[in-house]
């Protein structure tokens, strides 16, 4: 099921005045410990760059995959493709052990035919033919709120940090490059249908500007340019 996306690049100070007010009637997901988790996004591109060079363009429906974890640990390694379409999103995982993330990156990802899942087969074949290789490892810090009517996920990601492919995803003490400047972070919101009265007259009030922010487009612009 595809849902709504908005993305807004606000300030520590409006995060506080949001999060006063969404505390009252939202409440945090249930995975997050004192209110938080980390996240660790190993993302894949071809030859061309051509995640990057679409989401910079503004195609319309485009694709990206990433093998995701959450607080620096194997417990729960996910294979994950996010495809776009305008406004809407719609993702797809399959979950994967340790072993088998080390067989990806080893280039060997032929066991991928054996999950029932589509999303492996799919993976394995653009793997193959447009050549999909790491190219940056995003690190960030969550602190996701829920409001059950509408089905809506707020999300505030901030420490946004950009850390090399080739570094271990499951290292927090990896190198990393800040890619906002200080006092700066992404406020998501996520949505199916239309986007509760309640909510909508929160950020009317505020008047938040929609943002095209990616963290993926940011981190790899930073990675690339400590490269040069």
């Amino acid at each position: 099921m595809y849902r709504h996306e908005l993305k807004f690049l606000i300030t520590n100070v409006d995060k506080t005045e949001l999060r006063n007010i969404l505390q009252h009637f939202c409440h945090h997901d249930r995975h997050a410990i004192d209110g938080f988790y980390s996240i660790s996004s190993l993302y894949f591109d071809d030859i061309y760059h051509t995640a990057y060079q679409e989401k910079l363009d503004g195609v319309e429906i485009r694709k990206k995959y990433r093998i995701r974890i959450y607080n620096c640990s194997d417990s729960v390694i996910s294979l994950e493709c996010k495809y776009k379409n305008g406004q809407y999103i719609h993702k797809e995982s399959v979950r994967l052990t340790r072993d088998e993330y080390d067989s990806i990156l080893e280039g060997n990802v032929s066991f991928l035919l054996e999950k029932k899942e589509p999303l492996a087969k799919e993976f394995y074949v653009d793997y193959k033919t447009a050549l999909l290789r790491p190219c940056v490892n995003v690190v960030y810090e969550r602190e996701p709120f829920i409001y059950d009517a509408g089905t809506v996920r707020i999300t505030f990601d901030e420490n946004i940090r950009a850390a090399r492919c080739t570094d271990d995803l499951f290292d927090p003490s990896a190198p990393s490059w800040a890619v906002l400047p200080p006092g700066q972070l992404v406020l998501e919101v996520k949505f199916t249908g239309l986007l509760p009265e309640r909510i909508r007259r929160i950020f009317l009030k505020y008047g938040y500007v929609q943002s095209q922010a990616s963290k993926f487009c940011m981190c790899l612009e930073k990675i690339n340019g400590l490269l040069r």
